[in-house]
């Protein structure tokens, strides 16, 4: 064949673009199951973290079957679904919140922290430039925070991004998401200084306020929807 030729040409270019194809497909391939493991074993210690858990270091698969006691799928209205489409852990919040409120499945971590029940909900929002998510550890009353865990995906460093920083989720421990009359006001967040009138209420970041408000926002979007569960829970209701 003559090399010189056009047609050699297009053929050589071809024949490498298969098989640089056929290399990165199988390279993907292989690595696509230690992938998918590290994403979960990624979710499991934001979710203990949640739960003031330090992963650091350890297994966390191991601290997963010490500490969480059951993963359930709730409605809108309080039920448990007994046959969700997906498990609890495998849900992703952000195809749920594109449903209307009464056709979502929501995710629910049920933990044991030093004999005492905790319930973990996942919440997902807007900040600033991008997603922003965490999941927030409530008390066994269903009401008072015991811990939050908080990330994003490109929040400006010393700002907006310092909603994953453990000073500014610590400031949500032992606010209540409902009020005296049981009623759903979630948490807060105002600018250092101001308050809220008749709600529990945390400082936001300095210079992030925009980012502040999406945590704000997310809070109340995602903790609200399983308002009837806190509701029926904290009332002698038969909701587990």
């Amino acid at each position: 064949m003559n090399t010189n030729n056009n047609s050699y040409t297009l053929l050589y270019a071809t024949v490498m673009v298969v098989i640089v194809a056929l290399v990165l497909a199988l390279v993907s391939g292989s690595l696509k199951e230690k992938q998918t493991t590290n994403v979960e074993l990624d979710k499991m210690k934001q979710i203990l973290s949640s739960l003031n858990i330090d992963t650091k270091d350890q297994d966390a698969k191991a601290l997963w079957k010490q500490y969480i006691t059951d993963e359930l799928v709730v409605n809108s209205t309080a039920e448990v679904v007994a046959s969700p489409k997906v498990e609890a852990f495998d849900i992703v919040l952000k195809k749920e919140l594109a449903k209307k409120l009464e056709e979502r499945e929501l995710p629910l971590f049920v933990a044991n922290i030093d004999g005492a029940p905790k319930y973990v909900i996942s919440v997902y929002g807007a900040g600033l430039w991008g997603p922003i998510w965490g999941y927030v550890a409530l008390n066994e009353d269903k009401n008072t925070i015991y811990g939050t865990y908080f990330s994003h995906a490109s929040e400006t460093p010393g700002l907006g991004a310092e909603i994953s920083a453990k000073p500014f989720q610590e400031k949500f421990v032992g606010k209540s998401i409902l009020n005296d009359q049981r009623e759903f006001l979630s948490v807060a967040v105002v600018k250092p200084g101001q308050s809220a009138e008749g709600q529990d209420y945390v400082d936001g970041i300095s210079g992030g306020t925009i980012t502040s408000k999406g945590v704000e926002k997310m809070l109340m979007d995602c903790l609200g929807q399983y308002e009837a569960y806190f509701k029926q829970s904290t009332e002698g209701g038969t909701a587990q």
